[in-house]
């Protein structure tokens, strides 16, 4: 990583209760939220802010999230996002095969056309900083409604930011996902 966690005594006690959630959660501390405590006000604000995105009753189902935190992981060369992201895909039983397949949506008839319309969307925002056209925004509306879309908007630009701030400092993969082979890693 390009700059280093500081001992855990360092951060504040409220940065390490985020940390004692992590390794309840993971059996590991992330590499990203030692980087991202070293601004404790920042941190905390993303972690409320990917609380509210992943919450249990979003109007987007939750592997529909997780194929668009994937699918912009892999757009921005997060290579820790993308471990973790796609075992959290697979967690949420969608098959080995279209997690593999995801890089290459646009080839696949694993997706159905929710997820297509979602994943086109996705890459319009990441790949042209947000100009989506007049067509796709058609389709959108044809399969989410305006508070879905919304809230679609809301993942794709926090995946954005999660995946961007990983991938400039270099956070490596921690070795979550069991399908990934060695090579897509880094």
């Amino acid at each position: 990583m390009h700059i280093t966690p500081k001992s855990l005594p360092e951060y504040p006690w409220y940065i390490r209760l985020f940390f004692w959630k992590q390794q309840r959660t993971y059996g590991k501390i992330l590499d990203p939220g030692l980087l991202w405590g070293r601004s404790p006000l920042v941190f905390a604000g993303v972690a409320l802010l990917y609380g509210a995105i992943n919450r249990k009753r979003s109007p987007i189902e939750p592997s529909l999230r997780s194929l668009l935190t994937v699918c912009v992981s892999q757009i921005n060369h997060c290579a820790f996002c993308i471990d973790i992201n796609a075992e959290t895909l697979l967690k949420r039983g969608v098959c080995e095969e279209k997690v593999t397949a995801l890089a290459t949506w646009r080839d696949s008839d694993l997706f159905s056309k929710r997820e297509r319309t979602a994943l086109a969307y996705a890459e319009a925002i990441t790949f042209t900083e947000g100009v989506v056209t007049a067509e796709l925004m058609k389709q959108l509306k044809a399969e989410f409604n305006e508070d879905a879309i919304a809230e679609l908007t809301g993942l794709i630009a926090f995946q954005n930011l999660s995946s961007k701030f990983n991938s400039a400092l270099d956070v490596p993969p921690q070795g979550f996902c069991r399908i990934l082979p060695p090579a897509n890693r880094n």
